[in-house]
């Protein structure tokens, strides 16, 4: 049987102590949440990932700014003009989930996922957005099987605790416009010679939405809160 290879999403990093303590403390100052929902920031501290699939050592430092695409992005699809979070997040998780090694390289994959990033530097966690993708020799591995993945959403919504939260202090979302949002669906992995497998995928992402402006992504959440 041939091996199958470890899908792009399902590596992470583990966000630093100072990381996690400012998303918090973001959390807690534009939106008030509780600290049931500042859990999501902090959870596990780290991403769930496929059995077996080890751990890239991270490129990117918390406060590294997310890459220009000045090289292009190739496969990697442009951010849509959505301004409705749940629709963002639900295309924001279908590329996340989505690589194709064959014509991308990983360079261009973190530029693409990039463009993707808000560009309020407060708020953006770029390292746990890049820590998706696999460290360069894993990658080329990848490329060497002609390993690509498409993702599709189910479905998305706001969870429990952030909905409680909102209900609690409406006005509180106003200070970021950050939302939190769940996304599942599902991934389907190929590779040469008719390797290939899907699996059920889920993310929990922290999304901005500022009025009459198109969303962009402001982190992933190191655990899944449905």
């Amino acid at each position: 049987m041939q091996k199958r290879f470890p899908s792009l999403s399902g590596y992470g990093v583990t966000w630093s102590a100072n990381k996690r303590i400012a998303i918090v403390a973001l959390a807690i100052t534009a939106l008030l949440i509780i600290a049931a929902t500042t859990a999501w920031f902090t959870g596990r501290g780290e991403h769930d990932q496929s059995t077996g699939a080890p751990s890239p050592s991270s490129s990117s430092s918390p406060s590294e700014a997310a890459p220009k695409p000045a090289a292009g992005s190739g496969s990697v699809p442009k951010p849509p003009q959505i301004s409705e979070p749940v629709a963002f997040a639900q295309a924001a998780a279908a590329m996340l989930w989505s690589y194709d090694t064959r014509n991308t390289d990983r360079d261009q994959q973190l530029a693409g996922m990039g463009a993707w990033m808000t560009k309020e530097t407060k708020y953006a966690d770029w390292a746990s957005v890049s820590g998706q993708v696999p460290d360069p020799l894993l990658w080329s591995r990848m490329a060497d099987q002609n390993q690509h993945a498409t993702g599709t959403v189910t479905e998305g919504h706001y969870p429990g605790a952030f909905k409680q939260a909102l209900a609690e202090d409406p006005s509180a979302i106003t200070e970021a416009y950050i939302y939190v949002v769940t996304v599942n669906g599902r991934q389907q992995i190929e590779w040469k010679k008719g390797g290939g497998g899907a699996e059920e995928r889920a993310v929990t992402l922290a999304v901005q939405c500022r009025p009459s402006q198109d969303c962009r992504v402001a982190a992933i959440a190191p655990s899944v809160t449905q």
